[in-house]
């Protein structure tokens, strides 16, 4: 039986703090969920969530933002790659036109048969917008930044891992997370979360058996982990469990990230995994419900270091 229903969010550390922001909410028609900082180490960067306007799960996109500390990393194999939303069946060409419009590369692609939009985030991360046909959600409609309804970002489709060995991911994704396998090609892999109404949440698996070795820190540049939802503790140390049983003991403690629980395992293929599930209160456990995303917030563990680390931030305009 199937532990997680879908998505929960996908992280990534970025850049510039100001591009970022823009990027997702200007040129992507985001929302701001939340704006706090790095809860791991003692370096002050930003973690900035965008998604849904009310922060629906598998529509969370998560940045750390690392200019200012200049930490960068290196893309490669044996890491995730590709950053994927989903979007309504017959609107790439207005993203193709809209993203080109605003300076962003992009063009039509296709993969597995599916209609995508590739470009890049600012800081060179690859992302697609995916036209899936199986994801009835409705779309994040921002009227302000002229995204309508037909067109809008629906949420997070599933991301793309690059391998030296694409059958390492086999056992991992079908025994470990109990996903189905829906391709199996000469242009890779194609894993669904099931029980999520069709597959609309995916994990790719591109064989890329020559080129670097991926960076696997928190480092400028790269994709960090891919966050799959349990929806509860009790499917979440399940989950756990049954990973560990399997022999990928490299499971993290939860840990605790205010407005969900985590727990983090290092795939074979490289990749790293979160599997996570949002406490009572969510996004509105330190902002009105309405408001969320406006302000700058801390855990309750990081007050007394407040200014410290508002002092040590990149400026930006949120």
């Amino acid at each position: 039986m199937a532990l997680v229903s879908g998505y929960h969010h996908l992280t990534l550390c970025t850049d510039g703090v100001q591009e970022d922001y823009d990027f997702y909410t200007k040129v992507l028609g985001l929302y701001s969920v939340k704006r706090t900082v790095l809860f791991d180490g003692t370096i002050p960067v930003y973690h900035l969530y965008y998604g849904s306007r009310n922060g629906d799960a598998s529509t969370i996109i998560t940045t750390f933002p690392f200019r200012k500390p200049a930490v960068f990393g290196k893309r490669g194999t044996n890491q995730s790659k590709i950053i994927q939303q989903a979007i309504p069946v017959g609107s790439a060409d207005y993203w193709v036109d809209r993203l080109n419009e605003k300076g962003v590369e992009a063009a039509k692609t296709s993969r597995f048969g599916i209609t995508r939009v590739a470009f890049k985030h600012p800081c060179g991360i690859p992302h697609e917008l995916v036209e899936s046909p199986a994801d009835n959600r409705p779309s994040i409609v921002n009227e302000a930044q002229g995204v309508k309804p037909e067109h809008g970002i629906k949420g997070i489709y599933g991301a793309a891992i690059a391998v030296f060995d694409r059958t390492a991911m086999d056992d991992f994704l079908g025994v470990g997370m109990s996903m189905t396998k829906e391709a199996d090609s000469d242009e890779g892999l194609m894993f669904s979360v099931p029980n999520a109404g069709g597959p609309n949440s995916i994990v790719e698996v591109l064989h890329e058996s020559s080129g670097p070795q991926g960076t696997w820190t928190l480092a400028g540049g790269t994709i960090h982990h891919l966050a799959l939802n349990t929806g509860n503790e009790e499917n979440q140390l399940k989950l756990k469990a049954h990973l560990e049983g399997l022999g990928f003991t490299d499971v993290s403690d939860q840990k605790d990230r205010n407005y969900f629980k985590s727990c983090y395992v290092r795939s074979p293929g490289g990749a790293l995994f979160e599997i996570a599930w949002s406490v009572e209160g969510g996004w509105a456990l330190d902002e009105p419900a309405d408001q969320i995303g406006t302000t700058l917030v801390f855990p309750p563990w990081f007050e007394d270091r407040r200014q410290e680390l508002i002092a040590g931030l990149e400026p930006a305009k949120f």
